[in-house]
């Protein structure tokens, strides 16, 4: 069955900004950057590396931003986010494991099982889509239900919302 890396398999996390100084603040598109997934018969594992998180960019109403921010700056908030958010020397992967994983008539499949990050293990249901000649899963993760405090700065006042939004896209099973 299909094995999938980085090369093949893409994971971006879109987090969003909140508190009383939110317009200075920036959505982000982050992607991470070594990725592996693992295809069998009605199962899917994929391993995710927190150390390898990147800022692709800053976005605005939804829409890539890339001038609002300098490399320089985007490399800041990665670092920031590895090792002040996700403690990524402790807990250096995500990992998911399923326990179903049924196709629809409509191409896509219904995936249940576990995410374990930041050394929390949590359920999790999901639904692809067929978009072209991939399987995109798209999915909300509350970061303190997996002990992540989200990331925040200057008394609070500059904070990241809660919940950030997970989008993982693989080649067409």
């Amino acid at each position: 069955m299909p094995k999938y890396d980085e090369n093949q398999a893409e994971c971006l996390i879109y987090t969003f900004k909140d508190g009383l100084l939110s317009k200075v603040a920036h959505d982000l598109k982050i992607k991470v950057g070594r990725v592996s997934v693992d295809v069998q018969p009605n199962a899917l594992r994929a391993e995710f590396d927190t150390r390898s998180l990147r800022v692709l960019t800053p976005m605005k109403d939804g829409q890539d931003n890339p001038s609002a921010l300098d490399d320089g700056d985007k490399a800041k908030i990665a670092a920031q986010i590895v090792s002040d958010v996700l403690h990524s020397e402790q807990h250096p992967s995500a990992v998911f494991v399923s326990r179903a994983l049924k196709p629809r008539a409509d191409g896509g499949y219904d995936v249940e099982g576990d995410l374990t990050l930041h050394g929390v293990s949590k359920a999790i249901s999901t639904s692809t889509k067929k978009q072209g000649d991939r399987q995109v899963a798209s999915f909300d993760l509350h970061q303190p239900d997996f002990g992540i405090t989200p990331f925040k700065a200057m008394m609070g006042t500059l904070k990241i919302k809660p919940d950030v939004t997970v989008v993982l896209s693989i080649p067409q099973l």
